[in-house]
């Protein structure tokens, strides 16, 4: 049985995954994390019986405890105190929480592989885009130009996504992208040209009417391929994903990003 804390537990996305984890016959929901609703249990917020677990205001509240997966499903902002906290504790960590930087992660590692901890770090855990994530790899090498397209709801804060930026990261390790206009000599504004994530041109929508979704186009003379993910607006895709990524982050060290790191692909 694998002893889970989830922080973000009332959240749209770990509410859905608490559920999940309820269900499982392999998984125990020990301790949830979520400040508005400390002192409660699970079950009781979200009217779902079998949680049991109890509330904490925070993870490091949280991990006293004891578990042996961490999942950080809360913000940018406390994702990392709350990553470094469950590694002291000797905890392996699933990270769902989007808006953490290259540098934010190459700490984490340091602090991981110390710890001889894996952390799993996916940007989304819907099994679609771990396909996008490969077909796209897989055009990369023989497409040279390609931008990427990041739709998501209008109050979300960061900008790329954190589907987007892994993917800009993963196709960076293929190859970098065939630009024929440098940026530098654009004729307008160089910002409608989108960012340069990980060397990948990418664009950010931002719009009433999207939850998430992540889209790809290569572009080759009389010739274009589009890959793209689109989800609805219930949090079940990312269940199984995030439920699978809680089984095997065990078989790491050190940080691993994406969900295919765990899969056989």
């Amino acid at each position: 049985m694998i002893k889970v804390c989830l922080a973000g537990a009332t959240g749209w996305a770990g509410s859905e995954l608490a559920r999940g984890i309820a269900a499982a016959s392999d998984l125990t929901l020990c301790a949830a994390v979520s400040r508005s609703h400390t002192g409660r249990t699970l079950g009781d917020v979200l009217g779902a019986p079998r949680l049991a677990c109890p509330v904490f205001g925070s993870a490091a509240e949280a991990l006293a405890v004891g578990c042996d997966v961490f999942v950080e499903y809360t913000k940018p902002d406390v994702a990392k105190g709350n990553i470094a906290a469950a590694l002291r504790h000797g905890a392996h960590v699933v990270v769902g929480t989007s808006g953490l930087t290259d540098t934010d992660y190459a700490e984490i590692d340091t602090a991981a592989r110390k710890a001889g901890r894996g952390v799993l770090a996916c940007g989304n855990f819907a099994l679609t885009v771990v396909l996008l994530q490969k077909f796209a790899e897989a055009a990369a090498k023989l497409i040279p130009q390609w931008e990427i397209i990041d739709y998501a709801h209008d109050d979300k804060v960061d900008a790329p996504s954190g589907t987007a930026r892994e993917l800009a990261n993963r196709l960076a390790n293929v190859r970098a992208p065939h630009v024929s206009v440098p940026l530098d000599q654009v004729a307008g504004p160089r910002e409608t040209r989108g960012a340069t994530v990980a060397g990948s041109q990418v664009h950010s929508l931002r719009l009433p009417g999207y939850v998430i979704s992540a889209e790809i186009i290569f572009g080759m003379p009389d010739q274009r391929l589009s890959i793209r993910h689109d989800s609805g607006t219930s949090a079940r895709p990312y269940v199984d994903g995030a439920l699978l990524a809680i089984r095997r982050v065990a078989t790491l060290v050190g940080v691993h990003r994406g969900l295919d790191r765990v899969l056989d692909l």
